[in-house]
Parts: C-alpha cells; structure tokens; sequence
C-alpha cells in the first residue's frame, strides 16, 4: 500500500510542479489537474499496486465516472459509475461495479453494485475481545449485489425500497482452529441469500461529495432469507446519523454515528456485523471484531489549504457486542490523512488516510493505512 501513497505524492507533487506547463500528456492533465468549472463529467483512475506472502503481488485500478443529469441546474447532485479490479500472482481477483444515479432536481436517487472476490481473509473469532493468537486465514470467495431506489417526497425526505443479494463461501486448512472450535461460529461453510426492505432517509447536505453544511440520516431493514439449502431467516438494520458544521470557509467539522444489528435468532458468522473500514474506525482490520451488533462513532475535521490539497484529522470510537452495550468495551481510533481533488467543482478527491486503534496486551498496536476515492463519509 505504500506504493499506492507514492503515486498519491507523486500526482501532488506534479500538479504543483507542471500545473501551469503543457510538459504532461493532455488525459493527465484532464483527469487530475483541469481547472475548468464547468457541470461536464470527467473521468479518473487511481493505480493500485500491493504485495502481501499471501497474495503475492496485487495489481489493478479503481476508475471513477461522474457526471450530472442536468448540467443547467445548480441543484442536482452528482451521480457517478465506480469500477475496481485486481489480480494477485497467487490468483486471487477483486472485481466490482456500482453505480450512484440521481435524476434532476434530486427528485430520485438509485443505486446499483455488483462485486466478486476470491481473496483470503484473517479470521479471529467472534466478540469484542479477539486475540491475534487466535488468527486463522480463511478461504473466501463471495458474490454480492445490491440495489436501491428512493423517491423524495418532500424536502430533504426520501422513501425508498433496498433489495440485493450473495453468495459466500469459505475454506480452510486448520481443522484446530477457532474458526471450527468456536460454537458461536455459524454457517462455516458459507450459504446463499436474498433481502429486501424499506428505507427512510432524510437528507439536507448541500453536497453529496463534499459536504460543508447539513445532515444525513438513513435507515434501513432488511429481511433476509437463506436458498439453496442454506437454512437462515433473519435480517439486518441499520441506522446512521452525519453532521456537517461548517467552522470558517475552509475549515469543516463532520459527525458520524453508526448502529448495526442483527436481527433473528440465527447468526451466520459472515453475516455479522463488522468493525474496520476505510470509512469508519480506520486502523482495525475488517472482521477483526464482529457480532451481532455494532455501534461506532467518529469525528472528522477537514481544512482546505487550497483548492487541491486538503487536510484532515480524526478521532472515533465503537465496539461489536452481542445483546449489552457497554462503555467500558469502547475502542479508540485517531489518526489524519490527506486529500487531493482532482475536480473542483464536484468536490471530488483521492484519499490517503492513517488510522490508529487500540493496543491488546502483547500485540503490537492496531493500525491501517488506506486509499481510495472520495471522503471516508
């Protein structure tokens, strides 16, 4: 992933170098230095560049489409078409597709992703209180699509319908492990599933990509059921909470509140709720903690130095647990990162972040490097 960093420093470090030159080939140029601010749509690819023993060398891309449905209104949000793919030299791929869709005046808004992966993973139990002893890598391969549409039907307020569908499966080598002597591990060998079910979302921001002022709140259910012989009937909620206050014109302070739960008496260990991610709780592993609920929290401040290059701190912190909340079980996360915005007028940017967690007696503290494109939320 420092590579990935490199390329990030490079493009800054170009930009400040031959912005004002024709010495770069002119799709460079278009992709992540034009100044023009007008409402067409551009095109970016962010290079990714990796190894790990696992995977063996990991190379790909992430391209980025946006665009807007009616470039003579100020109002109408950005839409977009986001594709990401790798291949390792062990054979392991990544693939996704997925698309956010808004037609004029906000009026509605869909959104559609397919993703494969056929990639290992770190498999350290069920609970709050993991430890790295107890790692297993698992054999994962997982097919997942989704779909969402909501229909605005007054201001700020939308209601809508979520629905999609996957397919996991798993395989491992240590028949010892914790992944089989764990009771609380269900449905090992993976299953098949579908959910649908409605959603309620009020939306104030005055921006979808890089939001300075106004409030999102979503929820929704989904009331899933396993097929093909994978025997499960439950679902999943989730609701959110984001704040934008907008301090002094370059300086904005985003709030971020999150709950997920399982719901059902049945609890599918890939199911679960997860903690980790390159949008919330930045420097735990994904999966490193999970149960059947998740409650995190994070706090972002974002400044501008100049239209290109921003600069962001924050701090956040959460748990997974199985039916009792408590304080006491909260896990930390800092860290800062660093933004590049390669257009102006949409607000969107490359990402480079630096998370920090917790430290577990006698392992070394947790943290994770990320990338991508787009804020973290």
């Amino acid at each position: 992933m420092k590579k990935i960093l490199t390329t990030l420093l490079i493009i800054i470090s170009v930009q400040t170098a031959f912005s004002q030159t024709h010495l770069l080939p002119k799709f460079i140029r278009k992709m992540y230095f034009d100044k023009d601010t007008t409402r067409k749509s551009s095109f970016v690819i962010l290079p990714v560049l990796s190894s790990a023993p696992e995977t063996g060398l990991e190379a790909g891309g992430a391209g980025l489409y946006s665009f807007y449905t009616d470039t003579a209104s100020r109002n109408t949000r950005v839409s977009n078409i986001f594709g990401y793919a790798t291949i390792t030299t062990k054979g392991q791929n990544r693939l996704s597709l997925s698309t956010s869709y808004w037609t004029p005046q906000n009026k509605y808004h869909y959104t559609a992703g397919i993703g494969y992966i056929n990639f290992p993973f770190d498999f350290y139990g069920i609970g709050n209180n993991t430890v790295k002893a107890n790692k297993d890598r698992i054999g994962q391969k997982r097919l997942k699509i989704n779909f969402a549409a909501e229909k605005k039907v007054a201001d700020n307020f939308y209601v809508g319908l979520v629905a999609g569908g996957d397919h996991y499966s798993f395989s491992d080598g240590q028949p010892k492990s914790i992944f089989y002597t764990d009771p609380r591990v269900q449905f090992r060998d993976g299953g098949t599933s579908i959910y649908v079910g409605p959603s309620l979302i009020f939306d104030s921001r005055n921006n979808n990509t890089y939001t300075t002022r106004g409030a999102l709140i979503s929820t929704s259910l989904q009331l899933t059921k396993g097929i093909s012989g994978f025997d499960y009937k439950g679902g999943f909620f989730n609701i959110e909470y984001t704040q934008f206050f907008l301090i002094t014109k370059k300086l904005v302070l985003g709030i971020d509140i999150q709950d997920q739960s399982m719901i059902g008496g049945q609890s599918p260990f890939f199911l679960l709720p997860a903690m980790g991610n390159d949008e919330i709780m930045r420097g735990y592993y994904n999966g490193r903690y999970r149960d059947r609920n998740l409650t995190v929290g994070q706090t972002e401040l974002r400044y501008r130095l100049n239209d290109r290059i921003g600069i962001v701190g924050f701090v956040g912190t959460g748990e997974v647990f199985n039916k009792d909340f408590s304080f006491s079980e909260l896990k930390p996360n800092y860290g800062g990162g660093l933004r590049y915005f390669f257009d102006i007028e949409k607000g969107l940017s490359i990402r480079a972040d630096y998370g920090v967690g917790q430290k577990v007696a006698g392992e070394a503290r947790q943290s994770g490097f990320y990338v991508g494109l787009g804020q973290a939320f």
